[in-house]
């Protein structure tokens, strides 16, 4: 009839979750004179920011796919309830109230300062290389449909069928960024990876991460064009900490004259994978390819793959269900502190700091 087992005896001292929260509960310790600058001491009590970002933090680690079905598993799942704080007999809150909230959060740039102490907690514990780094861009698909993609000038707008989910033929329309745009969504941009694929409403999301341990030191996430991803890396690479020189490999994509020339101004040795087919021939010569660290940051950019990969299945990152340049952006950053996480738990298990 009656338990007297507080949640925190319930959970296993050796389950993947305790070593997360200890960090969790640093970096907001550390956030604290940013969440009193937030909420205000009259009126009605809000949910506690530290709360409210464990829980946003259970739906990226466990795919939670809505913020109604994570209220629902904080109802009754005690290893979910024991992360985020709420006691046995504690209420959960509507997920209305929730979802309000948490749009307080993305107000205050808390993302970004989470993501910044997350980072510094790795750097404290010596997993970061300061020396050598990767970067590559993907293209988030966007919460709005190709219906949504209509022009601009609202001209040749046939009846609807059904104001609902009305019919549309745009085959062999010819459609494009300067001339349409969503109504849904209006930062998104028609774009795709390559020649083979299909173009897609999307983000370009990017990431700068250490080739180390392949943590992630830098996100932008900006609107798809054909130079977005050298732009987000030219940013990135620029708030790198330190005057000294480091490398900074890149795929094929990355190749232009234009991009080596900025990397090599800012004090940054593009390690880019050569384009032999570009017109004009590869910007990248000998000079660079001849040393075995560019070699080694070849091999190394490729972990940058498996921060997409877990970006996308684990942290919901596929197709976003947000909207909008800065909400889509809040999410990626968190995101990727999420990954930065759940990598720093695997390192510092690990007896020799690597895995």
């Amino acid at each position: 009839m009656f338990s007297y087992l507080a949640p925190e005896e319930r959970v296993p001292e050796d389950h993947p979750l305790r070593p997360i929260r200890r960090m969790v509960d640093v970096s907001l310790k550390a956030l604290s004179p940013s969440f009193d600058e937030m909420y205000s001491v009259y009126g009605r009590p809000s949910i506690a920011p530290e709360k409210l970002l464990k829980a946003l933090l259970l739906q990226v680690l466990y795919t939670v796919r809505s913020e109604r079905l994570l209220m629902e598993q904080l109802g009754y799942n005690l290893l979910f309830r024991w992360f985020v704080g709420l006691n046995m007999d504690e209420s959960v809150w509507v997920p209305t109230v929730f979802s309000k909230n948490r749009d307080r959060l993305l107000e205050g740039d808390i993302a970004e300062k989470f993501f910044a102490q997350v980072l510094n907690q790795a750097r404290h514990a010596d997993l970061l290389s300061d020396e050598h780094f990767s970067v590559d861009g993907t293209l988030i698909e966007a919460w709005a449909s190709h219906k949504s993609f209509q022009r601009k000038d609202g001209g040749d707008q046939t009846p609807k069928d059904d104001a609902g989910n009305p019919t549309v033929n745009f085959h062999g329309e010819k459609r494009s960024n300067q001339t349409h745009e969503s109504t849904t969504d209006v930062d998104s941009r028609l774009a795709r990876k390559s020649g083979g694929h299909e173009a897609k409403l999307a983000y370009c999301g990017n990431v700068l991460i250490e080739n180390r341990h392949g943590l992630v030191v830098d996100t932008e996430l900006l609107q798809c064009n054909g130079t977005a991803e050298r732009h987000a890396a030219l940013l990135m690479v620029e708030q790198l900490e330190g005057n000294q020189r480091v490398t900074v490999a890149a795929d094929k994509g990355y190749d232009t004259k234009d991009f080596v020339k900025e990397m090599r101004s800012m004090n940054a040795t593009p390690h880019v994978t050569q384009n032999v087919k570009r017109a004009g021939g590869s910007a990248i010569d000998g000079r660079t390819t001849r040393h075995a660290g560019y070699r080694i940051s070849q091999q190394k950019r490729k972990r940058i793959e498996e921060v997409f990969g877990w970006l996308k299945t684990v942290g919901m990152l596929r197709k976003t269900r947000h909207r909008g340049l800065f909400q889509v952006g809040w999410v990626f950053t968190f995101a990727a502190a999420a990954y930065n996480l759940v990598r720093m738990r695997t390192l510092l298990a690990s007896p020799v700091g690597a895995a």
